[in-house]
């Protein structure tokens, strides 16, 4: 049993209604025997009275007698000599002779008192000396365990309904902050950070420590908004004030090439190269910026399988200075819910960071499938490489800003560590994940889970993990 609710509910209720079903079992252990005196004393009589019938008018005088007593108050009535024979000539039931031998169990015993009085046996010795036993069985009514008589069956069930009222209000007031706190927290990890849990006004009324942990986590997601947004906007702001240096750059150096010699040619090739270079960096810096932002992404039913596809043709021709090749294979549907233009370059980043570090004259493998629990819930993309793979303790960096394995390796093959972290956050937009992991004969698979989309054009649900954060580039 994983919810606390439901462990705090019935504990509490399974205590209160032990307690209350302790509570009447005392109660009606030490109650004063009045009802048991009251019929041991009307026992008495009608022993005495029909002792006396049977002296004076014999067996059916008794038989007489004890008719209009049964008839009267609805009780089986036997009596014996001190022989053990039934004086009315009728043939005594087994729990008569329990009784008459004190086989029974009788009122006066901890668990009669439990009960209802069911049995009773007096016995008398008359004027000539010799001795009579009536057996008594009372109204069957009155051996029930419930009723008015017994245990007060209508009374122990309001018992446990309003005990069980009152521990549900008490588990749900000490369980409700964890509730909204865990779907906060949630909400959080998923992105939203404008995600709070003490919105609700009766929590701002509480003081105890539930209420201050929800209180502290409010102040922290604040905090926490505050920093991720100060540092978004610092990096679109620094990426956007560098694009008008970045653009006289630009004009200078086509005014250099027109003025210079050819001995100046090589330099300015590689000047004009660094400045593409930082024009790239800079547009994805303004991606990775409006990524992490609150702008809201138009999203439209697409094939994914035709996207990856033009992906993969464009990949090809690229792969032909590596001496490699791509090879795309789909299974199934594959539609989903997505932008087409930052599901693109998702897809590009990923196949492009595989050719990168490929080995030569190797196949880049783009497998796309369902997959899922139930089947077909999400589309998984996966991209294969024959590279030199990537340390255990970097895959769950891979998908950072700026992360890089090796500076010298960057500087080679010009990466910049942002492709990957793109991709990560174009994929989470959608609400998918991307992971990383090494294959077993060398190589990196870099994974992406997207939504799948049904034939009535809703996303099919399913449980998803939290994403992997960590680029290789």
């Amino acid at each position: 049993m994983r919810s606390l609710f439901l462990k705090i509910f019935l504990s509490y209720w399974v205590a209160q209604a032990l307690f209350l079903v302790l509570a009447i079992l005392v109660t009606l252990a030490l109650r004063p025997p009045g009802e048991l005196a009251t019929w041991q004393t009307l026992d008495s009589h009608i022993l005495n009275d029909a002792v006396a019938a049977y002296e004076k008018g014999g067996t059916e005088a008794l038989r007489s007698y004890l008719r209009s007593v049964h008839d009267a108050r609805n009780v089986h009535l036997y009596l014996f000599t001190q022989n053990g024979q039934e004086l009315t000539g009728r043939k005594a039931p087994d729990w008569v002779e329990d009784v008459l031998q004190g086989r029974k169990r009788t009122a006066d015993s901890f668990w009669g008192r439990m009960r209802p009085i069911q049995f009773l046996r007096q016995s008398v010795q008359a004027a000539d000396g010799r001795r009579y036993t009536l057996v008594t069985e009372l109204p069957p009514g009155r051996t029930a365990m419930f009723g008015p008589h017994g245990v007060p069956g209508l009374g122990l069930l309001i018992g446990l309904v309003s005990s069980g009222l009152i521990c549900y209000l008490l588990a749900r007031y000490l369980t409700a902050p964890v509730v909204r706190l865990r779907e906060a927290t949630r909400q959080l990890a998923a992105g939203d950070l404008g995600a709070r849990a003490g919105n609700e006004g009766r929590l701002t009324r509480r003081h105890d420590e539930i209420a201050e942990l929800v209180r502290d986590f409010d102040t922290m997601a604040e905090r926490l908004e505050k920093l991720v947004k100060a540092q978004s906007r610092l990096l679109n702001d620094i990426s956007h004030e560098l694009r008008s240096p970045l653009a006289r750059l630009s004009v200078a150096l086509a005014l250099a090439r027109r003025r210079a010699g050819t001995d100046a040619q090589a330099t300015l090739d590689r000047i004009e190269l660094e400045a593409d270079r930082l024009n790239e960096l800079i547009g994805r810096l303004l991606t990775v910026a409006r990524l992490e932002g609150d702008e809201i992404i138009q999203r439209t039913p697409l094939d994914l399988a035709a996207l990856v596809e033009e992906v993969v043709t464009d990949a090809n021709f690229e792969a032909q200075a590596r001496d490699c090749r791509v090879d795309f294979c789909s299974k199934g549907e594959a539609r989903v819910m997505g932008n087409p233009t930052l599901l693109r370059s998702a897809v590009e980043n990923v196949v492009r960071n595989a050719i990168r570090y490929t080995r030569e004259g190797s196949v880049v493998e783009v497998r796309l499938e369902p997959q899922g629990d139930p089947p077909g819930s999400e589309i998984a993309l996966r991209v294969m490489d024959s590279g030199p793979g990537v340390p255990e303790e970097s895959l769950d960096k891979l998908f950072r800003p700026f992360y890089r394995i090796d500076d010298d390796r960057g500087r080679t093959t010009g990466g910049v560590g942002l492709g990957l972290a793109i991709t990560e956050r174009a994929v989470r937009l959608h609400g998918g994940r991307a992971k990383a992991s090494n294959r077993a004969e060398g190589g990196l698979v870099v994974e992406i889970f997207l939504p799948a989309l049904s034939a009535e054009g809703e996303e099919i649900p399913e449980e998803q993990p939290a994403p992997v954060a960590g680029d290789r580039a």
